[in-house]
């Protein structure tokens, strides 16, 4: 059985800079700093300012419905390493909930604050466009509080009473108190109802730019939608953009039209059933996914996976950014214009570490493989050899040729070189994380500045690229599957004898009380789980830091005074999956 997990000792004593307003999280299980929320941008410019605490990685809400509050929490971090630290408000759950708005001093909390608003109902105060993010506007409710129902609701948690283990079953839609699921108001009459323009909120935060016109001659600007149906958007992905000519003025990305709800469907499940939950946020990146929440839900637990299992999660989450980033290079060649040939030559290498997934976990791409405390099965016979074969001779060679091939190719060097720039002032400032944020020149690394798993025990470099352009952007891919290569040979040399499980596998776990933030390299950078255990079979809280989506925030303004065609390219640099950016 597992035992319950230790109280975190604070990583910083915050009540000594700010005595009387800063008190220590002294619930069982928890950590971190309760300020009111009146204080909260002085105690937030302070972390920024005075401790160090440059980087925002991640802010969500809780609904504690049964004490009458929401909890706003923030996680901050040093880029040049070390652990985090946990700043959280609470605040009545009377409407109007409100909070001061972190977006001044933390650029990087915009889309997480309106997330935040969206999916709570916390409204934050100041925000500069405070609007629904990932439900559409006029959107009745919100749907991660407790008491938000959706149409055909049937219970709390699964599996339901009502269907398992007896296997009875009934229609939602015939038990449902909600009707059709519409409420009308008084005097309602739908003929004479004329709706408002659903895009007036969108288009009115658009129109928020400044445009200098140096000839003195008035130019029309021209607003332009591309997508949610586009090839270039990567999938349910929509830009506004306004247009001087040419070249855009303003810009904001429009998402949500793939939103599942994954957090309220992962707080209603029991933990095990998320586990192949997860392999469809970034479905490019399954075991990525699997290990960022086995670890979150281990933390919790306290518990350590078996010495043979750590190795071969190492193996498969290496394998994992290599298949991705072959991918993202293959993709973004083919957005600069470069034709189909390096798609298909990445795609060619990609296959042979997906039939060591298949040989492993039984499926190419929603692998389903970690359990907590090990993974679900051990390496098949002879795929040791075959990894051997292919990390050690061939793929080590075909990557070379692959960037011989792009690296001076003209139209990757035109289209690429001085485009599409984020500063390492600006990549800091928007929380990107990733490949993003290391090719603006910030050498930080999860795997290397708060390490996880047995990262420590490898030898590899956290790769950077100093010009934060779409061409450095691109090269910095194929520097990390290199650096991913060595630590893939390292782990089949070491690999040891050993079970694979430090737990008998079951179908729930008990999971004690308290919080845990677990978070790991993935290949589109930080990839966070935040969960609140109070005991019982599912979460309390079950929250995702997708780095597709926070990675967003600096897509706007990497784009302004670029030119149509390059959006394309500098939304392929930033390597988004829908699947995690709406969740």
């Amino acid at each position: 059985m597992a035992t319950p997990a230790p109280v975190s000792a604070p990583a910083f004593d915050l009540s000594a800079r700010f005595p009387g307003i800063a008190s220590p999280d002294t619930r069982p299980g928890y950590s971190g700093w309760v300020i009111p929320k009146e204080n909260l941008p002085e105690v937030a410019a302070a972390l920024r300012d005075e401790l160090g605490f440059d980087y925002l990685s991640h802010v969500t809400g809780v609904d504690y419905l049964p004490e009458g509050k929401m909890e706003v929490v923030y996680q901050f971090y040093k880029t040049t390493g070390g652990p985090g630290l946990s700043l959280k408000v609470q605040v009545p759950r009377q409407d109007p909930i409100e909070v001061p708005s972190i977006v001044s001093i933390y650029p990087g909390a915009e889309f997480q604050e309106r997330e935040v608003w969206d999916l709570f109902g916390i409204r934050f105060t100041g925000h500069p466009d405070l609007r629904r993010i990932l439900m559409w506007e006029g959107f009745e409710g919100h749907p991660l509080r407790k008491d938000w129902k959706e149409a055909y609701y049937e219970e709390d948690i699964k599996p339901f009473k009502s269907r398992w283990p007896e296997g009875k079953h009934v229609p939602a839609e015939d038990k449902t108190p909600f009707g059709d699921n519409v409420t009308y108001p008084d005097g309602f009459d739908a003929e004479k109802w004329i709706p408002e323009d659903p895009e007036k909120a969108l288009y009115g935060a658009l129109a928020r730019y400044q445009v200098q016109d140096e000839t003195g001659l008035g130019t029309e600007h021209v607003i332009v939608n591309i997508g949610p149906q586009h090839p270039s958007t990567h999938g349910v992905f929509r830009v506004a953009a306004i247009l001087d000519g040419e070249t855009i003025v303003s810009l904001k990305p429009v998402m949500g039209y793939l939103h599942r709800n994954h957090e309220k469907i992962g707080e209603r499940n029991t933990y095990l059933m998320n586990m192949p939950f997860t392999d469809r946020l970034d479905y490019l990146s399954s075991m990525s996914n699997n290990f960022g929440y086995a670890l979150t839900v281990e933390k919790l637990m306290n518990i350590k996976p078996p010495e043979r299992a750590e190795y071969i999660r190492v193996m498969m989450a290496e394998m994992t950014r290599i298949s991705n980033h072959l991918m993202a290079i293959g993709a973004l060649t083919n957005d600069l214009g470069a034709y189909f040939t390096p798609m298909l030559y990445s795609l060619e290498e990609r296959e042979l570490i997906l039939d060591i997934f298949e040989a492993v976990a039984g499926s190419r791409m929603m692998c389903n493989y970690f359990r907590f405390g090990g993974v679900v099965r051990d390496l098949p016979e002879g795929i040791p050899e075959k990894i051997k074969g292919l990390f050690f001779e061939r793929l080590p060679r075909r990557i070379d040729e692959l960037e011989r091939f792009l690296s001076e190719n003209e139209i990757v060097r035109s289209r690429g070189i001085g485009q599409g720039v984020l500063t390492a002032e600006d990549a800091i400032r928007y929380s990107a994380s990733g490949p993003l944020l290391r090719a603006s020149g910030i050498p930080y690394d999860v795997r290397r500045a708060e390490p996880y798993s047995i990262y420590d025990r490898f030898d590899f470099e956290v790769c950077v690229r100093p010009n934060g352009d779409i061409y450095d952007r691109l090269m910095i891919r194929f520097d990390e599957i290199r650096q991913s290569i060595r630590i893939v040979q390292q782990a089949v040399r070491g690999l040891p004898e050993g079970p694979v499980m430090a737990v008998k596998p079951a179908y729930t776990v008990r999971v004690p009380p308290g919080e845990a933030y677990g978070r790991v390299e993935g290949p589109k950078g930080e990839l966070g789980f935040y969960i609140i255990s109070n005991g019982k079979p599912s979460p309390w809280r079950y929250h995702v830091r997708a780095p597709s989506f926070i990675n967003l925030t600096s897509f706007g303004p990497m784009c302004i005074g670029q030119k149509v065609a390059d959006l394309v390219a500098v939304l392929g640099s930033i390597d988004i999956v829908l699947g995690e950016v709406d969740r």
